[in-house]
């Protein structure tokens, strides 16, 4: 079986590869070693799809932390706009939520997964599943996949989209490293990111706060001099290993960084329940209400201000007792108090395994990659997109757009570059 261009990985980068290629004219193979495509597009966003984010180009840019600043060649090529209009045209309302998140009006991840299969299927891109590679030979004028089960495909152009090592379960298991070494190309460390947070802490070992939320607070890892190094402000959940959710999330990557480069086992995470004011000002306002309601017990008097639980842990810390009123209070509990709402310290030893991930950090050199064309530096006709690249962003839309452009973007070089010849 011989092809214009073959993408392997059937993972939204690749199904935008297969898509774009095939647009541009290229007799086009997707071969996936699953039993159905687009697994991992299926689950995102809770199962809604979070199709990209409709932030400015610079704010997207800057969502993306993992070497984002690459990508301004691929959205010059096709961005979230982009991304947007090619879904509505084909026929996906989309609608915008908080923080710039655009979801299918249906809420249905499965709605955007169908109607890429339908282009595929109107586009007559050849599609196998449950087809294993085993190996890949590069020649000069084109390369030919060897599946398990013993086939050969060749093809003039070959887009690895196989994704990185994070959420196994759809697939994605590190397989193509190994192909781009092959090639010449250089794999960058590799870490998870997006992932949950662990600590030995005894109150997260004894599980006393798990299952609890803190809405809207800052959450920032410092060095080991005590120095901030990064800060995200949005939701935390705490967890029988550690501390998950959004805020989270996105710290994680910097944790892992912080403990390999200060050669540390734990590193100080701190969490900042009124991000809007300063130490002093939570003192002066803790004072003024008990003293407001000098008859009532704290218990009662402060009740609000945090979740209860998480009040009655920290005033715990304090040896206030919920029940004391304000002429028993001691100012140096209350400041005490006052200390731990804005910074609560929480050593953390390190982040859950990156198969249980969102995202890989890491992945295929951004020096060997040409940027306007997703194209290697160093094997022609070989091409990337998607997370196998050493490109990563924050939950929120911002990766799928990364995977999404690069996909477009190496789709449509691929069958330029298989015309050529």
């Amino acid at each position: 079986m011989s092809y214009d261009v073959a993408i392997i990985g059937g993972g939204p980068s690749g199904l935008m590869a297969a898509i774009t290629a095939s647009r541009n004219g290229a007799k086009t193979i997707l071969i996936d070693k699953g039993d159905k495509l687009g697994r991992k597009l299926a689950i995102s966003g809770g199962g809604r799809c979070n199709v990209t984010n409709i932030l400015p180009e610079d704010e997207l840019i800057n969502h993306i932390p993992g070497n984002g600043r690459f990508l301004y060649s691929a959205f010059s090529i096709f961005n979230n706009e982009s991304i947007i209009a090619f879904f509505e045209n084909l026929g996906v309302q989309l609608k915008e939520e908080d923080k710039g998140r655009m979801f299918p009006v249906s809420n249905s991840a499965k709605q955007v997964v169908q109607v890429l299969l339908d282009q595929l299927e109107k586009l007559k891109v050849k599609i196998m599943t449950n087809s294993p590679v085993k190996a890949i030979h590069f020649e000069n004028q084109s390369h030919d996949i060897i599946l398990e089960n013993g086939n050969k495909i060749s093809s003039k152009a070959v887009i690895l989209a196989v994704g990185g090592k994070s959420v196994p379960q759809t697939g994605s298991t590190g397989d193509g490293y190994a192909w781009a070494k092959k090639a010449g190309h250089t794999i960058t460390d590799l870490y998870p990111t997006e992932v949950p947070l662990t600590s030995k802490e005894t109150f997260i070992q004894d599980r006393t706060l798990q299952g609890l939320s803190l809405r809207d607070i800052g959450l920032t890892v410092h060095n080991p001099k005590g120095k901030a190094i990064k800060t995200h402000r949005w939701d935390i959940i705490f967890t029988h290993q550690g501390i998950s959710g959004p805020a989270a999330l996105r710290l994680s990557q910097y944790v892992v960084k912080a403990l390999k480069k200060f050669k540390t086992k734990e590193i100080l995470v701190s969490i900042d329940s009124f991000p809007d004011k300063n130490e002093e000002e939570i003192f002066q306002m803790l004072l003024a209400l008990a003293k407001e309601n000098s008859k009532k017990a704290i218990k009662t008097v402060w009740k609000g201000i945090v979740p209860e639980r998480y009040l009655q842990f920290l005033l715990h810390r304090t040896d206030i007792k919920i029940d004391e009123t304000y002429d028993h209070l001691l100012k140096q509990e209350v400041r005490k108090l006052a200390n731990l709402l804005k910074a609560f310290p929480i050593q953390i030893d390190g982040t859950l395994s990156i198969e249980k991930a969102f995202i890989t950090g890491g992945g295929v050199s951004l020096k060997e990659i040409v940027p306007n064309e997703m194209a290697s530096k160093l094997m022609k006709g070989l091409y990337f997109c998607g997370e196998i690249l050493d490109i990563h962003g924050y939950t929120g839309g911002f990766n799928i757009t990364a995977a999404f452009s690069t996909g477009h973007v190496a789709g449509k070089s691929a069958a330029r570059y298989s015309k050529s010849f």
